[in-house]
């Protein structure tokens, strides 16, 4: 039979995402010890059934491939797995029964006229929708349970005989299984992101040991491998994975620092980027609402692949029944929904929002639960309010920062219910409220800032719920002038130390016209951990810690990771305020060019767009603009210029 090109593999709805979500989140392993992730994950359905009636005008085969156990039903008749099936012309009511213990039930159909596809219902005997499918998974050989890997074999850059041993440097981070052969001796291998961690025989975070023969070890994240008491690397490759996502950005200027900014915030990007966005390569492996929500961004100005962004989101959220917050964190939980805005915003997906929207409304009345009398959302015993690393912060009673979180997330299901329902949905009017009861409580007229928290009347301030409050439009003008004087631009209020707050930082900065300020800020404080040799961006940074220091976290010598997700922010700060593409409506129906490219004598930018790309270039005092979809604008020196698809603009500039 020859195979239908419509044809995919289908199964219930987010269950391929919860299934793989949750053998992600058992990928974690420390010294010896497997750690799957410490919060309650949800579980997908073991059995179901596919049903759709089709009516005929010939006689039609099909034949159903699944993953699992049970039987096609035609017209009541009865007929197993991977057989030819007759069907007559007229009514044909047809159900595909699959059970699977330890797997995802799904099935593959093959027909001229009846094959599988996204319009077959499925029930898991209870509540009955449309079937899931995704483009990924097109072929029959295909397993639905399985994920597919680019592999690419990878030998060291470099390799020296130290401290009795063969230190291999890769000269990149990669992800897979290391391959020797020892013959007869048993060996030890040592593995770390850094030189020190490798070298390091009892505390490396990973280590293969008694190791003899042909070996191929666990797939793992690192740079550097040493091989104690070895005075050759017995053959050592890697067998690195990449997961197919293609690259759809592009940047290259006359400034080597920022070129290198860039590259390594992509190859970053690219190493926490598998069938999910996950926080780091090397120590968690695990999906964090916090992390992804970061990602989303990066990824609409690098990939431009909204099915990575998809697939999180649903991973992340489970089932429909919601006990306990996303990763045990209230405000990843509040991120979640907030992220539908902007998936929306990037891709237009309507019917997303259609298939997301009643596990946002359970969401919120999740959330809602936790309101204490004022209708700010305070955590329960078990909860934790993260924010941020921050030990400066006064986290008593309700957080500012929180509220500002749930100001949005109230904004976020408002444009939801309009989009889904075509009618107000009451959150506009609850975002108001809260935004009084922020105003009443947290805004400190003699400190001219919100105060982290009213409860424990220290009045203390912080960067965060500031940065938050003129990001979400919570701070009026006269309020974000304070705000910029008092907090933004004032030395005196304890700095951000880590990449994944500097990104909402430096997103306020860049809002308020401080573009300047952030290059500088990419440039020393990315630019930093250049100096400091990384590969790939860090956790945290903090500059001037000492060579013991500096990989350290949690207690942990080499608890820090060295290619986290959230460091990769400068590829979309470079993208949104320097190249300066944004959507104005949703899957950029409508978006602005505003480029911001005086510290560069000459720069180009690829940036990718819904359905498009738009081409910016520098050279000679001259920007030249070109994108190849409508609805683009060049908004420049106070002018509109709209966009003529494959035409380019070009604007006199100097440099000051």
């Amino acid at each position: 039979m020859k195979k239908n090109e419509k044809a995919v593999w289908m199964w219930y709805p987010a269950d391929f995402e919860i299934y793989h979500g949750m053998k992600q989140n058992f990928q974690r392993e420390e010294r010896g010890c497997g750690w799957p992730a410490y919060w309650k994950m949800s579980d997908w359905r073991k059995n179901v059934i596919f049903s759709k009636e089709f009516d005929l005008d010939d006689s039609s085969s099909f034949l159903v491939k699944a993953t699992g156990v049970g039987y096609v039903q035609v017209n009541k008749q009865k007929y197993p797995f991977e057989t030819e099936i007759q069907c007559k012309s007229g009514k044909n009511d047809i159900k595909i029964c699959v059970g699977n213990m330890e797997g995802l039930p799904a099935v593959f159909i093959d027909g001229e006229q009846i094959y599988s596809d996204d319009s077959w219902m499925v029930s898991d005997y209870e509540t009955p929708k449309r079937a899931g499918t995704n483009a990924l998974y097109t072929q029959p050989e295909q397993n639905p349970n399985q994920v597919y890997y680019k592999i690419e074999t990878v030998k060291p850059t470099e390799k020296r005989i130290v401290n009795n041993g063969v230190l291999l440097d890769f000269g990149k981070m990669v992800n897979g299984c290391v391959k020797l052969d020892t013959g007869e001796k048993v060996i030890t291998i040592c593995y770390g992101e850094s030189e020190r961690e490798a070298l390091d025989i009892e505390w490396c975070y990973y280590k293969e040991e008694n190791a003899k023969g042909k070996v191929c070890a666990r797939k793992r994240a690192f740079r550097f491998l040493f091989l104690p008491n070895c005075s050759d690397d017995m053959g050592c490759v890697v067998e690195n994975e990449r997961f197919p996502i293609q690259v759809r950005a592009s940047f290259d200027s006359n400034d080597e620092v920022m070129n290198g900014i860039w590259k390594t915030s992509g190859d970053t990007l690219s190493m926490c980027s598998e069938l999910f966005f996950t926080d780091g390569a090397k120590r968690d492996r695990w999906i964090w609402s916090g992390d992804a929500y970061q990602s989303y961004f990066i990824n609409q100005y690098y990939y431009f692949d909204p099915e990575i962004s998809k697939r999180t989101i649903l991973a992340l959220r489970g089932n429909e029944e919601i006990s306990q917050h996303l990763n045990t964190i209230v405000d990843y939980s509040v991120l979640w929904v907030i992220s539908i805005y902007q998936y929306y915003m990037m891709t237009g997906d309507k019917e997303f929002l259609k298939e997301i929207y009643s596990k946002v409304l359970r969401m919120m009345e999740f959330l809602e639960g936790q309101l204490d009398e004022h209708g700010f959302l305070i955590g329960r015993e078990g909860d934790w309010i993260f924010i941020d690393w921050s030990e400066d912060m006064d986290k008593q009673g309700a957080l500012a920062a929180e509220q500002m979180l749930l100001y949005q997330c109230y904004k976020t299901v408002k444009i939801c219910g309009i989009t889904v329902e075509g009618k107000d949905n009451g959150y506009d009017r609850r975002a108001e409220q809260l935004k009084q009861a922020i105003m009443e409580y947290f805004w400190n007229e003699e400190k001219g800032a919100f105060i982290d928290s009213f409860s424990s009347g220290r009045c203390h301030v912080t960067r965060h719920a500031n940065i938050f409050a003129v990001l979400f439009g919570i701070a009026d003008q006269y309020q974000t002038e304070k705000i910029i004087n008092n907090v933004l631009l004032n030395s005196e209020i304890t700095a951000i130390k880590t990449p994944y707050f500097q990104f909402y930082e430096l997103n306020a900065l860049a809002q308020l016209g401080f573009v300047d300020k952030v290059i500088e800020k990419i440039r020393t404080y990315w630019g930093g951990m250049l100096k400091e040799g990384a590969v790939t961006f860090w956790e945290e940074y903090i500059p001037d810690q000492d060579e013991k220091e500096k990989y350290a976290m949690y207690g942990d010598p080499y608890g820090k990771s060295l290619c986290h997700a959230w460091g990769a922010a400068p590829v979309y700060l470079m993208g949104r305020y320097m190249a300066g593409v944004y959507p104005l409506l949703p899957g950029y129906e409508e978006f602005a060019i505003s480029p911001y490219l005086e510290p560069f004598g000459e720069v180009r930018f690829q940036i990718p767009v819904c359905n498009g790309s738009v081409w910016i270039e520098k050279r000679n005092d001259r920007i030249t603009i070109k994108t190849d979809r409508k609805g683009g604008n060049l908004i420049w020196q106070g002018r509109k210029l709209e966009l003529i698809p494959g035409q380019e603009i070009t604007v006199e500039v100097k440099n000051s």
